[in-house]
């Protein structure tokens, strides 16, 4: 549900008597939760937000935040737990366990197909058809992911554990998991050591897994079983069979996106280059499908320690050209490394599963500026079929305004570049001290004035859909710096819904670009409207990713000249 961004509708503190009801609502919905921990879920006292939402899809959504994170979300009258909840009470639903492979296709929009739920040796979890379920990976108890049961434990048994067995509604790492601090599962040993199931590897690669399908199978939009089968076993036998560590696989996908981006994407005529920039622009981009990069799990933690140990192997050369900014000022082309390295193609099957939940790339609106007509000015385009509140264009406005001259004979006869003011004309653009000084005026003047007098408005048109008409002033990309404690800066970025952008996953983009904290908040003084805020100055990675990427026109943008200049923190 929440594997795409969703459309915030409103964010409000809730009603003292709206915290009473869902007080009651969650002791009827979950009644294994003491009093003790219903008041730490929904304190007295501490801040408790509503936030009103549409799903990408169109479902209406309300969810309650507290502290930052979103607890609880309510979908067609039935309460469901986030994941941020589940974590503080793990054992709030019955749990089925899956594989940590499986997640990536969870996280993309697929249920759990039954194939792919390992079976503990305690047995599958009671449930009925409809009931609230949560899913957790081999080895820990922490939920990634909150469900229905598509049917119940008998039924699952009966068919032979095949079939769809949880309708997945949100998970670790979808949106509503972005709009939190976006933590990471803690650490909860299973309550029986043999639940880590080590020892059903071999039954997982030849039996359940073997079988795995996910959501949409029966539209095509899973690979052939050989390749499925073919890329299953290779995943397992990295995390399972191999043991390779996180840190150990992250330092290898680290060496291959810098070569890759040294062989594919960097010239000579780039050099020198911003170390920041190798990174954000070029490296992140060369990470394959389905992967995420990132410096801080690797052993190196820091670019500039990974940069050292590459210049150490004589492959490029680091300099800081200004004072703490380092840059890249010589690559060896002709190193092994580099003539060795073969771009690695993508896969078929994350080609092929991806399809259906892979989001479709930003194109930006079209937006028009437009003109309404003012009561003040309802006579003078009243001839012309428009009345009070009308939007126009102002080619349009010019050319009422010219035909209502020329028709009503008040274009100068010895001066054509003038007008002569009717009783109309002088009401709608003459101020009061004006109005017996002035009788003729030229075209552009009485042009530029009705324009003026006009209430602005614009059109919004997003590819696809119908266009929007706004009234008022079209408020740009607002980027701000502002001044935290310990005299640290954050980027401060606003108005990024007016321009179809989703405020989380612009924050997700930042964050790994910048690899640096981001936050996600209701914008001061602005309703239904969210901030992002990123530690440090990011406006140059911004300005790269709102023009070059999104290719939104500049004029749409303020703050960009903020950005840091050479030689500058």
């Amino acid at each position: 549900m929440f594997a795409k961004a969703f459309r915030v509708r409103s964010n409000t503190a809730i009603k003292g008597s709206d915290r009473r009801k869902l007080r009651a609502d969650v002791t009827a919905a979950f009644p294994t939760l003491g009093t003790d921990q219903i008041s730490e879920l929904i304190p007295g006292k501490e801040e408790l937000n509503v936030v009103k939402l549409y799903a990408h899809k169109g479902d209406a959504v309300t969810v309650y935040s507290s502290g930052g994170n979103p607890i609880l979300f309510d979908l067609e009258k039935n309460l469901y737990p986030t994941v941020y909840t589940l974590w503080s009470y793990p054992d709030l639903l019955p749990a089925f366990i899956t594989w940590p492979m499986v997640l990536e296709k969870l996280v993309g929009g697929a249920d759990l197909m039954l194939p792919g739920v390992v079976v503990p040796p305690t047995g599958l979890p009671q449930v009925q058809q409809g009931d609230l379920c949560a899913i957790a990976l081999v080895g820990n108890r922490a939920p990634v992911a909150v469900g229905v049961a598509a049917m119940s434990t008998a039924q699952m048994l009966a068919s032979g554990l095949k079939g769809k067995g949880i309708s997945v509604l949100h998970t670790y790492q979808d949106h509503l998991w972005r709009s939190g601090d976006k933590s990471s599962p803690p650490a909860i040993a299973p309550l029986d050591p043999t639940d880590s199931c080590e020892e059903k590897v071999d039954l997982g690669l030849h039996g359940n897994l073997r079988s795995l399908t996910l959501e949409g199978e029966e539209n095509g939009q899973v690979p052939p079983p050989e390749a499925s089968e073919d890329t299953n076993s290779r995943a397992l036998s990295q995390d399972a069979l191999d043991g390779k560590p996180l840190q150990e696989q992250m330092d290898e996908l680290l060496q291959q996106c810098f070569l890759h981006a040294l062989k594919s994407r960097i010239k000579k005529a780039d050099l020198p280059l911003l170390t920041s920039t190798l990174l954000g622009s070029h490296m992140f981009s060369c990470c394959p499908e389905g992967q995420q990069l990132d410096i801080k799990k690797s052993s190196y933690k820091k670019l500039s320690k990974f940069l050292q140990h590459m210049q150490q192997e004589q492959i490029v050369q680091v300099k800081e050209l200004s004072k703490g900014v380092e840059s890249i000022v010589a690559v060896d082309w002709r190193h092994p490394r580099i003539t060795s390295f073969v771009i690695p193609e993508p896969s078929l099957t994350s080609q092929t599963v991806q399809e259906g939940s892979r989001e479709q790339p930003y194109v930006p609106p079209d937006i028009k500026p437009l003109y309404c007509v003012p009561a003040s000015m309802t006579q003078l385009f009243l001839e012309s079929g428009h009345k009070k509140g009308s939007a126009l264009e102002g080619s349009e406005v010019r050319r009422i305004v010219t035909e209502y001259a020329k028709r009503n004979s008040l274009v100068d006869a010895d001066n054509r570049n003038l007008v002569k003011l009717d009783p109309i004309l002088c009401d709608c653009i003459l101020e009061k001290n004006e109005q017996h000084l002035v009788t003729k005026l030229p075209w552009d003047c009485l042009l530029t004035r009705c324009l003026k007098n006009l209430q602005p408005a614009y059109q919004v048109t997003f590819p696809g859909q119908e266009p929007i008409l706004k009234k008022g002033k079209l408020s740009p990309i607002d980027i701000t710096l502002a001044q935290k404690a310990c005299n640290k800066k954050v980027t401060v970025i606003r108005n990024l819904e007016t321009y179809g952008l989703d405020p989380c996953s612009v924050a997700a983009i930042l964050q790994q670009r910048c690899q640096a904290s981001t936050i996600v908040s209701p914008a001061p003084g602005a309703r239904d409207s969210l901030q992002v805020q990123v530690q440090g100055n990011q406006i140059h990675h911004l300005g790269q990713l709102l023009l070059e990427e999104y290719r939104l026109p500049g004029k749409y943008i303020q703050g960009l000249e903020k950005a840091p200049k050479p030689g500058k923190k």
